[in-house]
């Protein structure tokens, strides 16, 4: 963070200081919200959680070198008390993104987000200084604690958006204003908590309405290929980029193909010029995240060779989303487990059959969230699908929606071993160690709360003695 003294920051905040001696003494570290990430000049964040109550931590963290702690009430060592830590938080970090000379870029969408944003990262990285938000850290708490992570010699701040509802992404802008706002697609995730896809578009459009005037330099990164977030440009008065396939698209892909070992390759037009792009990543379905960060890299100023460079370096940032292990045996590993919806499903299985050909190919497969009166016919849906692209072994890991997987790919014409509904995780790397074979390729992938990472790495570990080589 910038360099602030206490007396700044419990005048940003409304606070009142408490046991502390000298406010003139200045918080020099990082802000944090875990006692184990304190070093010497840090602002502890001390908020009450339903298991763990931060304030408890307070001595322990002055001792280690915190200044002083942001708190709701006096905790006998140096603090500044508020009467909402979460609204004080917020308020620092609105006044330190004020203070800095960064240009904010914020994006939010249903699926795709954190590896987008860690593509913009790397793209505008190569630029200039660039602070991004950390995994999937984009809540009210993560993206105020990833904005005060800057410092004054950042020139670019990536922020990752996320919403449940309806005035969240709105809440977000007003504590960090964007000037450059990507909305990368209106899908299926967490409709069953929206109500529906044009609540989704309607709560992700919150963003492109924060952003200044084109004639302040305002600019709405828009996917062209998404009618509902296409028609988001009648909703800002920011300048409207298009990205995507379509003809019409300002930033664009054309000769799109994957390599043989399933990583796409596409020549990427911009308005400025045109150069080629093969990418470390796998799945056709990172063609629009580059895009979407070619866009924003264009509208900040980078020529299309930079870009392409760039795109074609980019790596894998945060864990388990197409994190890919070869393993000496020859199994491929592919870890997407952080998270699953329809959309991001179907690209996963796709992915997967392209980086399996000639090989067996294993879809190990659990459930996917909130998708309210959805569920059934979704995981249905992917069931089939995998069937049709031909998986050669599905494993629905789980409760009932992993049934619905199963029966999916049954009534597709799945009969036999070909697919198989397994209890938990434990089964399915149960199963996985009797059957794999040298050369197979095994996609993993659940919503979160599912936990079958723990497959992945299990197998991972098992071949390469613990160490996972991430591309």
């Amino acid at each position: 963070m910038i360099a602030l003294s206490l007396a700044e920051i419990a005048a940003v905040v409304g606070g009142q200081t408490h046991d502390i001696p000298d406010t003139s003494v200045q918080v020099t570290g990082p802000v944090v919200r875990d006692s184990r990430e304190v070093v010497p000049g840090t602002l502890f964040v001390a908020f009450v959680g339903e298991r763990v109550d931060g304030h408890d931590f307070a001595a322990q963290v002055v001792e280690a070198g915190a200044v002083a702690v942001l708190a709701s009430r006096p905790v006998g060592v140096p603090a500044i008390v508020v009467d909402d830590v979460q609204d004080a938080l917020g308020a620092l970090a609105r006044h330190v993104v004020e203070r800095l000379g960064a240009t904010l870029v914020a994006l939010t969408g249903s699926a795709g987000k954190t590896s987008t944003k860690d593509l913009i990262a790397q793209v505008l990285g190569g630029k200039a200084p660039t602070v991004f938000t950390p995994g999937s850290l984009n809540n009210e708490i993560g993206l105020p604690l990833t904005a005060l992570s800057a410092t004054e010699e950042t020139k670019f701040l990536v922020l990752e958006m996320g919403a449940r509802g309806i005035g969240h992404i709105r809440y977000l802008a007003e504590l960090t204003p964007p000037k450059v706002g990507l909305v990368l697609n209106v899908g299926s995730a967490h409709i069953g908590e929206f109500g529906g896809r044009e609540q989704i578009a309607q709560a992700k459009g919150e963003l492109v309405e924060s952003l200044p005037p084109a004639a302040d330099g305002g600019a709405a990164i828009l996917n062209a290929d998404d009618p509902l977030v296409r028609a988001m440009a009648s909703r800002t008065k920011a300048k409207v980029v298009l990205f995507g396939e379509s003809a019409e698209a300002d930033v664009r892909a054309e000769n799109v193909r994957l390599t043989d070992s399933g990583q796409p390759s596409f020549r990427l037009h911009t308005p400025s010029g045109a150069s080629d792009v093969t990418m470390r990543l796998y799945g056709e379905h990172h063609v629009s995240n580059a895009l979407a960060a070619a866009a924003v890299a264009h509208e900040l100023g980078m020529s299309a060779t930079e870009i392409a460079t760039a795109l074609s370096g980019a790596g894998t940032i945060s864990r388990w989303r197409m994190e890919v292990t070869e393993r000496p045996d020859g199994v491929t590993i592919v870890n997407d487990a952080y998270n699953a919806n329809p959309e991001s499903m179907r690209a996963a299985l796709r992915a997967l059959v392209a980086m399996g050909k000639g090989r067996r190919t294993w879809a190990v497969l659990g459930k996917m969230a909130e998708l309210g009166d959805e569920a059934l016919a979704e995981h249905d849906a992917v069931g089939r699908l995998a069937v049709r692209l031909n998986v050669s072994k599905l494993v629905a890991v789980g409760g009932i929606e992993a049934s619905w997987l199963q029966l999916g790919a049954y009534n597709e014409g799945s009969w036999g071993e070909e697919s198989v509904h397994v209890s938990d995780a434990q089964a399915a790397i149960d199963l996985l160690r009797k059957q794999l074979r040298p050369g197979d390729v095994v996609l993993v992938k659940a919503s979160r709360s599912v936990g079958l990472e723990s497959v992945a790495q299990t197998l991972a570990e098992a071949g390469t003695e613990g160490e996972v080589a991430a591309r």
